[in-house]
Order: C-alpha cells, then sequence, then structure tokens
C-alpha cells in the first residue's frame, strides 16, 4: 500500500470507529504529573529554544505543579528530528519544534510552519484562529495521534548566508545550501544541493565548507549563532519563511488524559508563546541587523531575477503534492485566507507604513 493509501484509509477509519464505537466516560489522570517535552532545538538556541521553555513554564505556573514539563533539548533525550516519532509513539509527551521538518510524515505539515511566497505571520494566525487553519492542523494531527497548537513565531525570515554574491538563478546550481522545508525543495528545483541541518549543527557545518550557504531565522538569532564569523554575504529578504509558525504538539492520548482545565492552559500556554515570541523576534531583529553592518556584513537583497525563478520553482514545488485529499484542503484554505488578509493589511496599514516614512522622515 501506498503512503497516500495509507494516510486517506486511516484518517477514513479512525472517523468510522468514532462514529460507530460505544464512547466511555474520559479518564483523567490523577494527582501531579510531570510530561516530557522534547525539542527540535539545541537549549540556548535564540527566541526558538526560548518559545519552547516559555510554553513549558507557563503550564507548570499555570496549573500549579499539577502539570510539570520537563524539557528535553534536541540531543538530550532524542535527535531534532527524531522529535514527531517520539510523541506519536509516547516515548515523550509533546514536542516543540517547527512542524515543516516532517514533511516527510506529510507535506500538508509544511503549511503549519511556512510555504514558500506564503503568509507572513499576521497572515498566519488570522488563518489559524479565525479561519479554520486550526481545525485543519487537528484534523491532521488525528491521523498520527497528535494534539496540536501553534507555539512560537519568528517573523519573516533572512535569504540566508552565502560564501560568494547571488548575481542571478545560476549561482544556485549545485550550491550547497541547508534550508529545511517546501522552500529547501524550491531550492533544490532550482539546482542546489540542499541539506536540512538541525540549526545547533549548521555553524560547524558553515565554518567547515560543508555548506556553502544556510537560512537559520533573522538577524537577530543569526548574530547569536555568529554566521558572521565566516562569511559577510547576507540576504535579508527570502521566499521560503515569511512568518515561520512553531507548533506545540501533544501525544493526543496524553492530551485526552487531562482535565478539560489543564487542557485549556496548555492551548492559552502555546497561544501565549506564539505572540509573545513573535514580539521577541522583530523586537531584537533592528538593532542585530545594524551591528551584522558595523561589523562588515554585506546586506543585500536577491535580483529579480532571482525572486523569478524562485516563484517557478515554487509552484513546481507546491504542485507536486496535489491529489492528496488534506493537502489539497489545507492548501485550499491557505491561499484563500492569504488573499483575504493580504487584500486588507496591504490597503490598510501597507499604506499607513509608506505615508508614515515619507511625511516623518
Amino acid at each position: 500500500m501506498d503512503r497516500r493509501s495509507f494516510l486517506t484509509k486511516s484518517a477514513v477509519g479512525g472517523a468510522a470507529a468514532a462514529a460507530t464505537g460505544t464512547l466511555a466516560a474520559p479518564a483523567y489522570a490523577q494527582g501531579k504529573r510531570t510530561l516530557t517535552m522534547v525539542t527540535t532545538w539545541g537549549r540556548g538556541l535564540a527566541g526558538v529554544h526560548d518559545a519552547a521553555q516559555r510554553s513549558a513554564d507557563t503550564i507548570t505556573a499555570m496549573t500549579d505543579g499539577q502539570l510539570t514539563v520537563d524539557l528535553k533539548a534536541a540531543g538530550e533525550l532524542v535527535g531534532a528530528f527524531e522529535v514527531f516519532d517520539a510523541v506519536t509513539a509516547g516515548q515523550a509527551d509533546l514536542y516543540h519544534g517547527a512542524d515543516y521538518y516532517f514533511i516527510n510524515q506529510h507535506p500538508a505539515y509544511a503549511y503549519f510552519t511556512s510555504v514558500p511566497f506564503g503568509m507572513t505571520a499576521q497572515e498566519l494566525a488570522n488563518w489559524y484562529y479565525h479561519d479554520g487553519g486550526h481545525e485543519l492542523h487537528d484534523e491532521l494531527g488525528q491521523i498520527f495521534g497528535l494534539k496540536s497548537f501553534l507555539g512560537g513565531n519568528t517573523g519573516a525570515q533572512s535569504g540566508g548566508w552565502f560564501s560568494k554574491e547571488i548575481t542571478g538563478p545560476e549561482d544556485f546550481q549545485g550550491l550547497k545550501f541547508r534550508m529545511p522545508g517546501l522552500g529547501g525543495e524550491t531550492l533544490g528545483n532550482m539546482g542546489a544541493s540542499v541539506q536540512n541541518i538541525p540549526g545547533a549543527e549548521v555553524y560547524q557545518a558553515l565554518a567547515s565548507g560543508a555548506l556553502d550557504g544556510t537560512e537559520w531565522i533573522g538577524p537577530w538569532a543569526d548574530e547569536k549563532a555568529g554566521f558572521q564569523e565566516i562569511t559577510k554575504f547576507y540576504y535579508t529578504a527570502g521566499m521560503h519563511e515569511p512568518g515561520a509558525g512553531l507548533s506545540l504538539a501533544f501525544n493526543r492520548d496524553v492530551f485526552e488524559s487531562l482535565t478539560p482545565a489543564q487542557q485549556r492552559v496548555c492551548e492559552i500556554a502555546a497561544g501565549e508563546a506564539h505572540q509573545w515570541n513573535l514580539a521577541q523576534f522583530l523586537m531584537n531583529n533592528g538593532a542585530a541587523l545594524q551591528r551584522l553592518q558595523s561589523g562588515g556584513v554585506k546586506v543585500l537583497e536577491f535580483p529579480d531575477s532571482v525572486w523569478d525563478a524562485m516563484g517557478v520553482a515554487a509552484k513546481e514545488t507546491l504542485d507536486q503534492y496535489a491529489g492528496d485529499d488534506i493537502y489539497d484542503r489545507v492548501r485550499a484554505s491557505y491561499n484563500e485566507s492569504m488573499a483575504a488578509s493580504s487584500g486588507w493589511i496591504t490597503e490598510s496599514e501597507g499604506t499607513y507604513r509608506a505615508q508614515r516614512d515619507r511625511v516623518m522622515s
């Protein structure tokens, strides 16, 4: 049986069982509990680890210690890219990470982090909280025994660090570049040799020459990672993550064993971490960019020919998964919501920002 058939039949079978079976009263675990959280982040990675720790601490505090979340950073219990399987298998109770790391489980997971030429952070929040995004995330999670929430956001990410200037699409041919998710597949369609390396390992790969370039997050996190010590060519805008969402995902059986009040605390903790983390990144990026420039980093933008080639490659990437029911519904919902949000944001905030910059400069 191929993977697509398996996913479809699993989803249908689970729904049928729920419809025909006898529903027992929920059994809530009693007493104090410790929940093990695994993450895709190395301990201390700026911003992303902070969001995971924020979620863990909030759940512990708001339940007055009835739930204690024990955070295990990448490599402390399982590897960065093993957290999904650890939680679905019950080896850990929840994970914090970027769901686009798990497109091999299902490509629709990319939409809950970011896709090429996708949503900004505000557009993602609009879709997720008010236009069906969370419900689709939950439907996808049911296939794998997960209960997921948005639990952080990096804001718009940079185009990345390169060992040389990028003057045209041909410069991506054979380029050894670190980029996860469908953004990485897009660069692969442009001829790059794309690698998916956990964040904690990127500096060494770049320093050793195993990579010709990398994206990570943005000026603040990138500065903390030290990439400016290796290369000075920095592209501030990229097509791959204009507003990357992070996820807090529970083993579904574990989540359903919590009391309704505890479940609500977990949802609130994820949502609070999402907004807090976005503000953290946006607050720190401007000053960090100025420091990078003062240190000799050359801040650049991709030429239009590169953006055009990225657009063609992105469409090829996104189209290749068409035909899977959940993927198609997630993609359609995402695109419709993005179009609806973008129109008003551009007309209102976009116009205001342009006039503010003109009048107050």
